[in-house]
């Protein structure tokens, strides 16, 4: 099993409240050893009750003594958010897997972090990376109202010429163009938020190709309605076996249904998790982490979401 997949046990340290619905959550390890090493943008899997969940890390890598992740409530949500806020305790000992990273920070001359909501979370640690290092950047950050933007009043106070706090019912929806106008060449775009901010920004991005546009979702993409769905085959590299993956099922669940342990955790396509290299064939790529450059190169798959445009696909199984 790889190392970012293999489980830990964490006990709660604490649990804060860090906005209207947001609760920020402490882990360490209970016997006192570090905490997993991680880089800006990564997240890792809570284990709650029957759930796993996939939350972002916000606190400082140089801190290898505690974990941080911050969660919104989400009501009409699938339980796991409730759980973090309504159940999980101060002492409580869960299990985490990871730190894993499909948002990476990347060197760039200069940087533009575009938040909505809970979005903040991934781009904390980017931000004091970046400030570290001396490279120019600036924080637009939205939410529905000021007391529901977690760490809002710290950024601003900390960064108040680089950091933008624009709360929705006070100044409207964000003024993107202004914002990417101001990043000159070579620069770099991190975006986190719900979707229509990100559909939004891809755009945006879309019509100034001297950017470069990273972006994290916490919800799948919208599916294609007119994607096809075929069957097809799948070829397992290691062992030689074929599975026949049906119209109505993913590569996950017919590799399950044939007994093949494949590593998971989302089935959504949003996480990372489930990925594999493909060594022959062309995936037909329907997940929400790999970029359109690496979607491109064909050369790995989220097994969760993702089908064929080839009647078979080789993979690293």
């Amino acid at each position: 099993m790889r190392e970012d997949r293999v489980p830990r046990r964490m006990r709660v340290i604490g649990k804060e409240v860090a906005a209207v619905g947001v609760v920020a959550v402490t882990l360490a390890d209970p016997d006192g050893g570090p905490v997993p090493a991680w880089e800006p943008g990564a997240h890792i899997d809570l284990v709650l009750g029957d759930m796993t969940r996939q939350y972002s890390l916000c606190g400082d890598p140089s801190d290898r003594e505690s974990l941080t992740v911050a969660v919104l409530l989400e009501p009409e949500g699938r339980g796991g958010s409730a759980y973090v806020h309504d159940k999980l305790e101060v002492g409580d000992v869960i299990t985490i897997a990871g730190p894993r990273n499909a948002f990476g920070l990347s060197e760039a001359a200069s940087y533009l972090f575009i938040a909505g909501g809970i979005g903040i979370t991934p781009l904390l640690p980017m931000l004091r990376s970046v400030d570290a290092r001396g490279v120019p950047w600036r924080l637009l950050y939205g939410g529905r109202t000021r007391t529901s933007m977690a760490f809002a009043d710290d950024l601003a106070a900390a960064h108040p010429d680089r950091v933008d706090v624009r709360p929705q019912d006070e100044c409207g929806l964000l003024d993107l163009d202004t914002a990417l106008d101001g990043l000159g060449l070579g620069g770099a775009v991190y975006c986190c938020g719900p979707e229509p901010l990100l559909r939004a920004v891809e755009t945006a991005c879309g019509a100034r190709d001297h950017l470069t546009l990273h972006v994290e979702r916490f919800a799948p993409k919208a599916a294609d309605p007119n994607a096809a769905s075929d069957s097809f085959e799948v070829e397992l590299a290691r062992t030689g076996a074929v599975v026949t993956v049906g119209a109505d099922e993913s590569v996950l669940a017919a590799l399950e249904r044939s007994g093949v342990d494949a590593e998971f955790s989302c089935r959504e396509g949003t996480c990372g998790t489930c990925e594999v290299a493909v060594l022959r064939g062309r995936p037909d790529h329907r997940d929400s982490v790999l970029t359109e450059d690496e979607q491109a190169a064909d050369d790995a798959m989220m097994i969760c979401v993702s089908r064929s445009h080839t009647p078979r696909l080789v993979i690293d199984l």
